[in-house]
Parts: C-alpha cells; structure tokens; sequence
C-alpha cells in the first residue's frame, strides 16, 4: 500500500513576534499562506514495526532529527500502531530557509499515516499532535491561508489572497531560527499590522496585503546575512509590488500580478542566486 502527499512550502505575509513566553518560547502572530513549491512524500505500508526516511537530497536525515520521523514515531507511539511506514521525501522546497518545508513534510506524514492506519483522526486532531513536533506543523496540516497565534499553534482559517505571482529567493547560506530569536529585541524590532493584513486578506485587497507585508525577523537575519538584504534590493529595483522575507530566513519572496515583471524579476534573480523559483499562490484548505 503507497499513499502520495503534497507538502507545499508556507510564507509568511507577516510575522510578529510580541514577547517572550514563561515556556521560553515566543508569543507570535502570523499571516501564513501556501505557494506551489512542494516536496512530495511518499508513504509505503511496512509490515514490520519499523520507520525509515529515505531521500534523494544529502540534506534529509533519516533518524528523529527528521521532523517527518518524529512525525509517523509520535501516531505510532500514542495509538499503539504495530504497522511500520517507509516515508520517500522527493524534496524540493528549499532546507533551512523560512519556507517550513520539514515542518510541511511532518505533516504530509501525519495526514498520510492517518488514511494508511486507518485511525480517522480529524485535521483538528492531526494539528494538536503536530503542535508536539514543531511550531509551524499545526499550520502545514491544514495548508490554506491562516492566522496563527501562540507559539504558533493556534490556527484561525481567513481567506486566500488574490491570485498573483510569488518570486522565491534563497541565497546560499542557511539560518538558524534559534540564533535568529536569541538576537532579537522585541522592544526595539519593528512591528507589522496584523490587523490590517487580516482585514485586506478578508477584502480581497491585493493592494492593502503589498502594503502591510512584514516580518520582526527580519531585521535580526539582514544585520547577519548582507546577502538577504541585496536580494531584496534586486526584487525592488526588479518592480516587485512588495518584497519580504519569510520565517527567519534567508528566504526572501516578491509578490508581483504582472506575469511580465514577475518573469523579469525571476530571471534577474537567477544570475544572482542558485534557488530562485517563480511559483503561484495556493492559498487553499486541505481536506482530510
């Protein structure tokens, strides 16, 4: 038995961070939203009681570092499953980059070994248990548009944006979400309008969502990596309608309606960076 999944990466049209939490994590507010960058996660039932991770890309583990593992290991461990799951990761979504693609693979497992085990857990159950994983894998079970709060966990569904083009970039170099928290001053960083996005993305106002993009990291992650700052520059002077970086980096994207200029921006990127992809906006809800 094989069960494929999409795992589409995520951006982020905002993020703030608001303070420090008792638990050491953060107190967060985002704007999350899919784009149609995915890896692809094939699952094949394993009759004995064992997990494996396999991988084309050097840069997959395949043991608990592996937030797919640790995935398919937490159902196995709580609901008492004999069965073991082989999971294949065709990964394309880039790694360590503040696109969530480890966070959208343990996902993509969860939904998948669900239907393989046959354990009809809801997608609001599947989200609890992906909570216990990582910050943004309550997000990627859904997939969609949403506001999350919390730690992130907390997941209210909104509306999609409007059609349009999403410009990736990401330079070669990899950002540790962790060293990028440590630096911040939540005093001092700026901070976006949640509000203000949530209104224009329930507007449809694909103007109002250009206007009120932003991101608390993002000036922690410009003053480490020079890089992300002149990608963004490139993606301005390129007529990107508005440019961000997503998560903590060094992922910077651009939205652009025009497919002219969105495929001016994409080919002014690509002799400026290895990983540059020129995608839509997905935006929509999985189902179970």
């Amino acid at each position: 038995m094989q069960i494929l999944e999409k795992a589409p990466a995520k951006i982020n049209l905002s993020l703030d961070v608001l303070h420090k939490r008792p638990d050491g994590f953060h107190e967060v507010e985002m704007v999350m939203t899919t784009v149609d960058l995915a890896d692809r996660v094939e699952l094949t039932l394993l009759q004995g009681d064992k997990i494996t991770v396999e991988s084309e890309s050097r840069f997959v583990p395949n043991d608990e570092r592996n937030l797919a593992y640790r995935a398919a290991k937490l159902i196995k461990d709580r609901f008492g499953v004999k069965q073991g799951v082989k999971i294949f990761i065709e990964k394309n979504i880039p790694v360590a980059a503040g696109l969530a693609g480890g966070s959208s693979d343990a996902a993509a497992v969860l939904r998948g070994v669900n239907r393989m085990w046959e354990l009809n857990l809801s997608l609001d159950e599947l989200a609890e248990l992906g909570a216990e994983i990582g910050s943004d894998v309550s997000f990627c079970v859904f997939g969609g548009t949403a506001l999350a709060t919390g730690r992130g966990e907390k997941i209210q569904a909104i509306p999609a944006p409007p059609p349009c083009w999403v410009v990736l970039s990401k330079p070669t170099i990899g950002v540790s979400t962790q060293s990028v928290y440590q630096r911040l001053d939540v005093e001092d960083a700026e901070h976006p309008d949640t509000k203000a996005m949530v209104e224009a993305l329930k507007e449809g106002d694909y103007e109002g969502i250009c206007a009120n993009v932003g991101n608390t990291l993002e000036g922690v992650t410009l003053a480490m990596h020079e890089e992300v700052g002149q990608i963004k520059e490139q993606m301005k002077q390129a007529g990107a309608d508005a440019v961000l970086m997503s998560g903590s980096g060094p992922t910077v994207f651009s939205l652009v309606e025009q497919d002219a200029r969105a495929q001016r921006i994409y080919n002014s990127l690509k002799g400026f960076c290895t990983e540059v992809y020129m995608v839509r906006m997905l935006g929509y809800k999985e189902t179970p």
